[in-house]
């Protein structure tokens, strides 16, 4: 049954889609497309390891630590390499940024190209032991006019021309946006071609949810404006209470998000006022894909796409989803402020 598929012509693999949005754009020369196609070989390569990891002994620590100062696991290395590799011979970046490596990557002259990459090759990797989802995030920008600069790397959210995940769990999924109103499409991979396959077109988050997602063990680190709103989604008093998920990959979760609707929440706290996750490889790419399907995405203060950011490991607080629930959390803490 699934061998049909390759052969039927109403089948869009991802790389036919990129290549029919290129076909749109006039002023196109295939280097975006060609990027594209790079990261999606890194990650069929990584589905593959994940599928087989403990076979493979690729489980547990690799024996060092990242410039997060987080244990890195033998996978997390493996993807990161993978990552860099690809990309480097696509002969379509300048510069990477990825979130194992303390500085920004640099490109050969040689094999240099317009964009800049920046990627989590491995999110939510303390679950990999358990076998629970992981995923990979990427967000690409074109390099500035001029001199290139570590400092070009150093982009609004707003910027990205491209933007993605893909979700290692019951299959793999590719979830893609090819910037500012081109939509986000999902892509299932079927491992009996080796095709990410066109699954989800168009994909929307509903306007509002019923699904909180947020670390609760840090409850007692919030500010009262997060509380009193967690509180509002437990209590029948102010409507149907809220379900609450959390696996603790920023992928799942966000996917989550994405495909049932309701908000994903990781807040600044009392020992991390800057919140934990990183703006340039986890909070942009995740917000421009919600916000792409219809949602919204804030720091709590302003548009996560609007923070431009001061350092390639920048810490953001995160609040994304519906737009009913995003306006709500806005309401409350404008009323705690």
């Amino acid at each position: 049954m699934t061998s049909t598929k390759i052969i039927d012509s109403d089948c869009i693999t991802l790389t036919r889609y990129v290549l029919a949005q290129q076909k749109k754009c006039p002023d196109a020369t295939g280097e975006l497309t060609q990027l594209l196609n790079s990261i999606q070989a890194s990650v069929k390569a990584i589905s593959s390891a994940v599928r087989k990891a403990g076979i493979s002994q690729l489980y547990g620590m690799a024996g060092n630590t990242n410039v997060q100062g987080e244990e890195v696991k033998k996978l997390d290395v493996l993807s990161n390499e993978l990552f860099i590799n690809m990309l480097k011979s696509s002969y379509t970046t300048c510069s990477l940024v990825s979130e194992e490596n303390e500085n920004i990557i640099p490109v050969d002259a040689e094999r240099q190209g317009k964009y800049i990459v920046c990627f989590d090759p491995l999110d939510g990797s303390s679950n990999i032991d358990c076998l629970a989802s992981i995923g990979s995030i990427f967000a690409v920008f074109r390099k500035p006019d001029g001199p290139l600069q570590d400092s070009g790397a150093l982009q609004s959210g707003n910027q990205i021309v491209a933007a993605g995940y893909v979700l290692y769990g019951s299959a793999t999924m590719f979830v893609l946006s090819l910037g500012k109103g081109k939509g986000v499409n999902g892509f299932m991979l079927d491992p009996a071609i080796g095709e990410f396959l066109l699954t989800e077109p168009n994909m929307r988050i509903p306007d509002k949810g019923n699904i909180y997602s947020i670390n609760e063990g840090y409850s007692y680190l919030w500010d009262d404006a997060v509380a009193e709103y967690v509180s509002r989604k437990k209590n029948p008093q102010f409507g149907k209470p809220y379900g609450s998920r959390y696996v603790g990959s920023m992928v799942a979760d966000v996917h989550r998000t994405l495909k049932y609707g309701g908000i994903f929440m990781y807040p600044a706290n009392k020992t991390s006022p800057n919140g934990k996750l990183r703006l340039m490889y986890e909070c942009n790419p995740m917000a421009f894909i919600i916000e792409e399907a219809g949602g919204l995405a804030t720091t709590g203060k302003i548009p996560i796409l609007d923070v431009v950011p001061k350092g390639i490991h920048q810490r953001c607080p995160c609040f994304l989803g519906s737009k009913e629930d995003i306006k709500e959390l806005l309401g409350i803490i404008e009323k705690h402020q």
